[in-house]
């Protein structure tokens, strides 16, 4: 898919998007990012997070002048929020910048210096764009999904002795100070992911794109995994079984008391607000991610990704987000889509196709048996719990199982595009 097919088949989406949000009463895609550009943007971080990966495709010079526009803009709308009475957040300047440096680049540039730039570029804004995407996406889960399986995955989940409701005990007990900092780890991934991509893509001006990197799979998870959320649809422990549910729980359990267990799961109805985004954990899934491709990089970076992940699994099953099961499942979507995304010159070889394939075979099979074992689960915890998990080390061990001539993470230096494409890994 070339760029223009690909801007075209974003736009598609963000307007299909946008009327369902309006046709069902909601804010769309367009309209949150035309509040980005001019009001009050949602995230102080998200466009900061783009406009960085928009600056790898420019010359020093030119970096520091954006990062000086983006910079100047950004306190002059803070400062006029603030004095009718806003909110104090930033956002505005990287968006303006980054829109103006694509199209300065795609208008005036030419050669080498404007397919970086506009390649660059590209990459930022869909990470913005596919942010916006996301949220309208979430909120048609809840419109179209009434009921969920939350009781399924929480039978399911004795297979793993319950993770979240240790873990949430754990968290609870710690006290405010771990909280806050698990929390800013969960929300700031698409910063952590943004840090090891630009640092991946930090030559691009000079020795070319390469092959893979990991935006390509982020984005390709982040298309691949929320269908999976209208197949299973689940809230989460903290909603189906804790305080947040504002009336549809079935009890306030969460965290410091295990459901009693009975057999005969059913879908329970629920809010039509509250996202069934749990199955699977794409938290779980992009920090793995970052973990994976920050393994070629400085010790600096390596122990960013670790963090990274460790905090980010925490805080998923700490606050009640998911199950362990959703964790499972993510893991194993992001191994698979990895595999057939990575070293993409080596083709598709007899490994390649057994790892795509059976991730992807794996993966059904957690989904059927989360929905129709989880009483047998439950019932044989010291016999699924050992299966799964065995079979998850397994496939961890052949994806890391690399050949000798091919390095993890070793992207940055990987042999130059011809071209590049924002649809690449569509």
């Amino acid at each position: 898919m070339g760029p223009t097919a690909a801007v075209a088949a974003v736009s598609a989406l963000l307007i299909g998007l946008q009327i369902a949000a309006v046709h069902r009463g909601f804010q769309g895609p367009l309209h949150s990012l035309i509040s980005d550009y001019v009001a009050t943007p949602k995230s102080a971080t998200l466009p900061w997070a783009g406009l960085g990966l928009a600056l790898v495709g420019l010359t020093n010079r030119r970096r520091l002048v954006a990062l000086g526009l983006a910079a100047g803009l950004d306190a002059v709308f803070a400062a006029e929020r603030v004095l009718r009475g806003g909110a104090l957040t930033l956002g505005n300047g990287p968006l303006i910048v980054l829109t103006g440096l694509a199209v300065l680049a795609g208008l005036r540039w030419s050669g080498t210096e404007r397919r970086a730039a506009l390649g660059a570029a590209g990459w930022g804004a869909l990470l913005i764009v596919a942010s916006k995407a996301a949220d309208t996406w979430l909120r048609i889960t809840a419109l179209s999904r009434p009921r969920v399986l939350d009781e399924y995955a929480m039978l399911a989940d004795h297979a793993f002795a319950q993770p979240s409701w240790l873990v949430g005990r754990v968290i609870d007990a710690a006290g405010p100070a771990p909280y806050a900092v698990l929390h800013w780890v969960y929300i700031e991934l698409p910063v952590a992911a943004m840090v090891v991509a630009v640092y991946q893509l930090r030559n691009v001006t000079v020795d070319g794109w390469p092959r893979h990197h990991l935006m390509r799979t982020f984005v390709v998870l982040g298309l691949i995994g929320p269908l999976i959320y209208l197949l299973f649809p689940v809230v989460g422990p903290i909603y189906a079984f804790g305080a947040e549910g504002h009336g549809w729980q079935i009890a306030n359990y969460w965290p410091h008391i295990l459901p009693p267990a009975g057999f005969a799961p059913h879908a329970l109805p629920f809010d039509d607000i509250t996202p069934r985004n749990c199955m699977p954990s794409m938290h779980t899934g992009w920090a793995l991610l970052v973990f994976i491709h920050s393994r070629g990089g400085p010790r600096w970076l390596r122990c960013g990704g670790t963090v990274w992940l460790v905090g980010t699994v925490t805080a998923t099953l700490g606050f009640g987000y998911h199950y362990g099961v959703d964790l499972v499942a993510g893991a194993v979507l992001c191994l698979t889509v990895e595999a057939a995304l990575r070293d993409p010159q080596r083709g598709w070889g007899v490994r390649r196709i057994g790892l795509v394939a059976g991730g992807a075979t794996f993966l059904a099979i957690l989904l059927l048996c989360y929905r129709y074992l989880a009483a047998a689960m439950a019932q044989l915890p010291l016999l699924f719990g050992p299966v799964i998990l065995g079979a998850l080390a397994v496939f961890v061990a052949a994806f890391f199982a690399r050949p000798a001539s091919v390095k993890l993470g070793a992207l940055s230096t990987a042999p130059r595009e011809a071209s590049f494409t924002l649809g690449d890994p569509r």
